[in-house]
This record gives structure tokens, sequence and C-alpha cells, in this order.
């Protein structure tokens, strides 16, 4: 290497170190949290401390780079490896965030217990780390180390609990179907990177539109390689995201996995997945200038209907299985498919309205973010139900909630809240996100994914009323009492915040709507 490139090397570390804090912040987290096992093994809850003020911290510089809920020019790190951009820096907090919220959650429903709790500390800490990667990946190499680092801690999480057959066979078909996925998005990697000559994104966007160009002569075998790659590439994503047909693995692991669990699979691993899949999907639809973006279109039309088609078959097939389900965690993991294929129908707007319409592009992505920011709330209040209730009755079946509200009537209508959020109905924050989805859709004239979005909308009220029937219309069993559990109690309190939030978030909304705008500035110019 020569000694004007060591210089540039070291010229961009300062810079590059400052802007990484949070993700430098984790690393020092989960070797204090280790080194408290070791040093102080008598302190039972010395793991969770250090967990908190970690995270804590991380989130603390994530809020302060200058470029949060504002416009700012995206800052290349460690020589193009990651971009640290508005839309990068907001996933950081959103995920930053949600780990400090998941840990005070763990903490009040009892999982994990104090002899694995570092185990269990260092793996969610690990998986954030990847995520916070994901979102910020400039190059294919981090693309691939981030979703492995979320992916392997999350397959252990799945078998939390030791000594439960259902927990380990989870864990077996999640890392067993995980491992088939990144195989193949690897071998994705390697065609595209290949048959471009770079794996550093921006690079491999300018070159394949210079490969289109009607003048280059091999445009057509190019075009050729870079569709089964492309393909390749959203196998690993869809794994992530739990898109039919990759979802199979979603509701067995939900089920055998602890509720807490499930939380963190359903809202960060998503949130990561959705980010990364904005930022690839957009860097190859526009490029690096209008000129890349010109001759962009055809794998920006390629890009934006196979998004819509998984969008809609993964929202569709998600709420018509829900119906038959008996157990909540599964039933709240075919809810979870379904929000995915919510969440991903402003990506398919935003790559089709990127050539033409870049206003109505950043609305789209702006639409994800406010919705990102809904769902994670509602998904948190659902699952901390579930958690909160298993430790009182010992059950997670719906037919086991019966009678709840006479006993519990706090709860019982704050789950209700939380339930009618997630189906989207007004006035709750449900409502918003999903009309800032859908209002996407209507922008990019994907009329006919509009019309199955609001269709399974209306399939998808009526699982969710089904579980609001039991709580509040069915009368408890004779042979079993519902638990009383208090509305000033820990987790009457949960359910009762995220509750309130729903509301609050539907008459304040702006705020949210105005970072996501500035998320979307420099990803779309």
């Amino acid at each position: 290497m020569s000694q004007r490139a060591l210089q540039h090397v070291f010229q961009d570390l300062g810079p590059s170190l400052a802007a990484f804090r949070p993700e430098l912040t984790l690393c020092a987290t989960i070797l204090l949290v280790l080194l408290v096992r070791m040093l102080l093994p008598r302190w039972r809850s010395g793991a969770y401390y250090v967990m908190l003020f970690g995270t804590a911290a991380a989130l603390y510089w994530a809020i302060g780079w200058p470029g949060f809920a504002e416009p700012a020019p995206p800052q290349s790190l460690f020589t193009g490896l990651l971009v640290l951009d508005s839309f990068s820096a907001w996933l950081r907090v959103l995920l930053l965030g949600f780990a400090l919220l998941f840990t005070g959650f763990v903490r009040a429903s009892g999982v994990p217990d104090p002899d694995d709790a570092t185990d269990f500390y260092v793996l969610v800490l690990g998986a954030v780390l990847g995520m916070c990667l994901m979102v910020s990946a400039n190059h294919v190499l981090l693309v691939f180390l981030g979703i492995e680092m979320a992916s392997v801690p999350s397959y252990v999480l799945a078998a939390t609990q030791r000594g439960r057959r259902e927990g380990s066979e989870a864990a077996l078909k999640y890392a067993v179907f995980g491992g088939a996925a990144a195989g193949v998005m690897l071998y994705g990697i390697s065609l595209v990177a290949g048959a471009l000559g770079s794996a550093h994104l921006p690079t491999m966007a300018q070159r394949l539109a210079a490969g289109l160009h009607p003048a280059s002569p091999a445009g057509h075998v190019l075009a050729a390689a870079l569709v089964l790659g492309g393909v390749m590439w959203m196998v690993g994503l869809a794994f992530k995201l739990s898109a039919v047909p990759f979802h199979f693995w979603l509701p067995d692991v939900f089920e055998g996995a602890p509720a807490e669990v499930g939380a963190f699979l359903s809202i960060a691993s998503k949130a990561a997945a959705l980010g990364l899949l904005v930022r690839l999907a957009l860097k190859f639809s526009l490029g690096e200038g209008a000129a890349d973006a010109a001759l962009l279109g055809p794998p920006r039309l390629f890009l934006g209907g196979l998004i819509g088609l998984l969008a809609a078959v993964t929202c569709t097939f998600g709420n018509l299985a829900a119906y038959g389900q008996t157990n909540m965690k599964r039933l709240l993991a075919y809810s979870t498919i379904a929000h995915a294929g919510y969440m991903m129908m402003p990506v398919a707007a935003a790559v089709t309205l990127a050539g033409s319409d870049p206003a109505g592009a950043r609305g789209a992505v702006a639409a994800l973010v406010v919705y990102l920011a809904v769902y994670l709330f509602m998904n948190f209040g659902a699952f901390a139900f579930v958690a909160f209730l298993r430790n009182a009755t010992g059950s997670e079946l719906v037919a086991d909630y019966a009678g709840l509200v006479r006993r519990s009537p706090g709860l019982a209508i704050g789950m209700a809240i939380i339930l009618f959020s997630l189906v989207g109905l007004p006035p709750l924050a449900g409502f918003t996100a999903k009309f800032g989805a859908f209002a996407a859709l209507w922008n990019a004239r994907l009329l006919t994914l509009l019309v199955i979005g609001g269709l399974n909308t209306v399939l998808s009220l009526f699982y969710y009323l089904r579980v609001v029937r039991v709580m509040l219309l069915v009368p408890e069993p004779e042979q079993r009492e519902a638990p009383t559990i208090p509305l000033g109690s820990i987790p009457g309190v949960y359910v009762g915040v995220t509750a309130a939030a729903m509301l609050v978030l539907f008459f304040c909304w702006g705020g949210l709507w105005n970072m996501g705008l500035a998320a979307a500035a420099e990803l779309i110019r």
C-alpha cells in the first residue's frame, strides 16, 4: 500500500471512529457484561445494569449525531465500507431506543433468569450491533457481515429457555433456514459483484448504469446475470423480513421461543432488514446521479415489481393464516408477517417513483419511517401483554384470556386498543401508519397493490377482533379465575403506556413525518 493510501486511511480513521461511537459503545458494553460476570459473580444484577447504562450511552451518542432528525450530507466511514446519513442515523436511534426499552422489559418479565442473564444480554447486544451495521452498509462485505451478525445470535436467543423441547426445535429450524438463505444470498452477492467488478455499492451502481447503456456490447449478458443475482439477494432479505415464501420458520420460532424473544425478532430484525432493503433498492435504482438514474430504468421497474409482488403475497398470506390460530404467539407471528408485507408496500412505491418523482419517493420513505415507529410501540405492547399474562396464568392460548376485563379491566382495554391499532382503525396511530403507506401507493399509481392492502386491512379485523371478543365478552370459566393485574402494576404500566402512545401518535404524527422526510433527503436527491 502506498504512502498516500496509508495517509488517506489514517485521515479517515478519526472522523470514522467519532461517527461510529454508538457501535463502539455496544462493543465495550459486551466486554463489560462479560467482565462483570467473571469479576463479580455474586452481583446477580450486574449484567442488567451494565447493559442498561451501556445501551443508554450508545443511544446518547446516536442522538447526538448532527444528521439525526434533519438532513445532513452523508458521511463515508472507514474508506467507504459504511455510510452514515440521516436515514441510517434515524434507524440506528430506533434500534438502540428499542434495545433500551427491551432491556427494562425482560427485567420486568423475568426472562431470562439471573443465571442466564449474561449470555442473553450479550446475544442481544451482538444482534443489535449487527443490525446497526446492516442499516449503514455501503459495501457488500458489510451487508453480509451485518446480516450474519444479526442472525446468528438470534438463532441462539430462540432457545433461551433451556430444557424446553419446543425452544430447541425452534432454534434448529431457524438456524437451518437461516443458513440456507445466507448461502443463497452469498452466491448472489458473488455473482453480482463479479459481474460488475466491484463490491462497493456506489461503484456497483455506476457500473450497472454503464453496462446498461445502449452502446454497451455486454448489456444483455450483464442484465441476465444481475437479474439472477438480484433474486438471490432478495432471498436473504426476504428471510430476514419473513416475507412469503421465506416465512416458514417464523410461526414455529415464535411459538417455541419466549414472547420476549418474539418481540425482539418482530421489531428490531424487521426494522434493520427494511432499512437495508430501502438502501439497496434505491442505490441500484438511482445510482449516483441523474445520468445513472436515466439508465437504471429497467432495474428500477424490476425491483419495484418484485418488491410489490412480495408485499402483496406476504400480507395476504399472513392475514389468512392468522385466522385459525389458537396460540397468541402464533397469531402475532402471522400478524408480523402481514405487517412486513404492509411495510414493503411504501418501499415498492419509493422505487417506482424514484426516477420520475423524487419528492413522492421521499414521501414514500417517510411513510415507512412513520410505520416503523408506530409498529415498534404496537408490537412491543402486544408481546408485553402476552409475556405478562403468561407469567400470571401459565398459558399463551387465546381462550385463556376469557373474562380478563372483569378482573383486569385496564389491561384488557389497553390490549384492545393495541389490537385495533394493529388493524389500522382511527383514532389510533396504526391508522396513520397505514394511511401513509397507502397514500404512497396512490402517488405511485400502484392501484392493484393499494386494493390488496385495503382488502387485507379488512380481513385482519376479524382475527384481531376475535381476541378482543374473548377478553371483553366471553365469561371466565368456572374452574379458573382470570388473573387480577392492576393498571398501576408493572405489567399494567407497560401495556397502558404503549396503548396511550397509539392515541398520542395519531394526533401528534407531524414530528415523525418531518423526521421521515429528513431521513429520505439524502437517499433520494
